[in-house]
């Protein structure tokens, strides 16, 4: 009973995340992020040819990116509708990349199908860390490199999921900010990666409007906020309203209506042992 009951958990928990990223509209939102995600692919000196796997890919904004430059991508989300847009990109722009719905806790490919498998701000979100490191190293092929970008919990996202936390339950998982954690990294993978390098960079919101605007883009357009002001009253709405403006406009490195913040992301880099 007790295996059942952590199995049927583990499902629910994996319907709720599921619910949690198709809502909104992460394409439209993930479009005004396109320029960090070619920064951190550009690092990465992926040659043409080779063969990547992009876990929790989104709506294909690193994959597109790949796919471009002549690498063999292949894309997966746990979210249909995110999958359903990625294909229509790649289609509308005559790409070879494919795209499927899949979990990142249990990939559905061969041992070593990969020569690059990557995660921008993506698999960190599932409920089972151990289990994505496993699955991340055994679709890479031996020599192969492993790449993640994460939030780290002190940066800017991090702040921001602290202050959306206290207005919703924590929905039963560890938290997401840990792989911004270099040590718990390390551990994580442990003895399937060797030459693992991580570097703290700077993801770079940058919005032609202001951050009450931005809390509004964030609200409609991007899941965890969307879900977050659904599940609350009125009153609790102007008050995570309040909280996010402030935290926006406390970092907020424009003026005039514009809104530039820079949010920390740990590197990870590492080589399939």
């Amino acid at each position: 009973m007790g295996a059942i009951a952590l199995e049927t958990g583990i499902e629910s928990l994996k319907s709720r995340l599921r619910t949690t990223w198709m809502a909104g509209d992460y394409d439209h939102f993930s479009r005004f992020l396109e320029n960090g995600a070619r920064f951190f692919y550009e690092r990465l000196d992926v040659p043409p040819g080779v063969r990547l796997l992009d876990v929790a890919c989104g709506s294909g904004q690193l994959a597109l990116i790949a796919a471009r430059e002549g690498v063999r991508v292949t894309g997966v989300d746990i979210a249909e509708n995110l999958i359903e847009r990625a294909q229509a990109r790649s289609i509308a722009e005559g790409l070879q990349a494919r795209f499927e719905v899949a979990d990142a806790e249990s990939l559905p490919f061969p041992d070593a199908s990969f020569d690059v498998v990557v995660s921008l701000i993506g698999a960190m979100f599932a409920p089972r860390p151990q289990m994505v490191a496993g699955e991340l190293a055994r679709v890479c092929v031996p020599g192969g490199t492993i790449a993640m970008a994460n939030w780290t919990a002190g940066g800017f996202v991090g702040e921001m999921f602290k202050t959306i936390a206290r207005f919703i339950a924590p929905p039963g998982m560890p938290s997401p900010a840990l792989w911004g954690d270099e040590a718990i990294v390390r551990e994580r993978f442990g003895t399937r990666v060797c030459h693992l390098s991580v570097a703290r960079r700077h993801y770079t919101f940058n919005y032609p409007f202001p951050p009450s605007d931005v809390v509004h883009f964030f609200r409609l357009y991007y899941g965890p906020t969307n879900r977050a002001f659904a599940s609350l009253d009125r009153t609790g709405r102007k008050s995570l309203y309040r909280e996010l403006e402030t935290l926006w406009s406390a970092h907020n490195r424009a003026r005039n209506g514009f809104t530039v913040v820079e949010a920390e992301y740990l590197e990870v880099v590492a080589t399939r042992a």
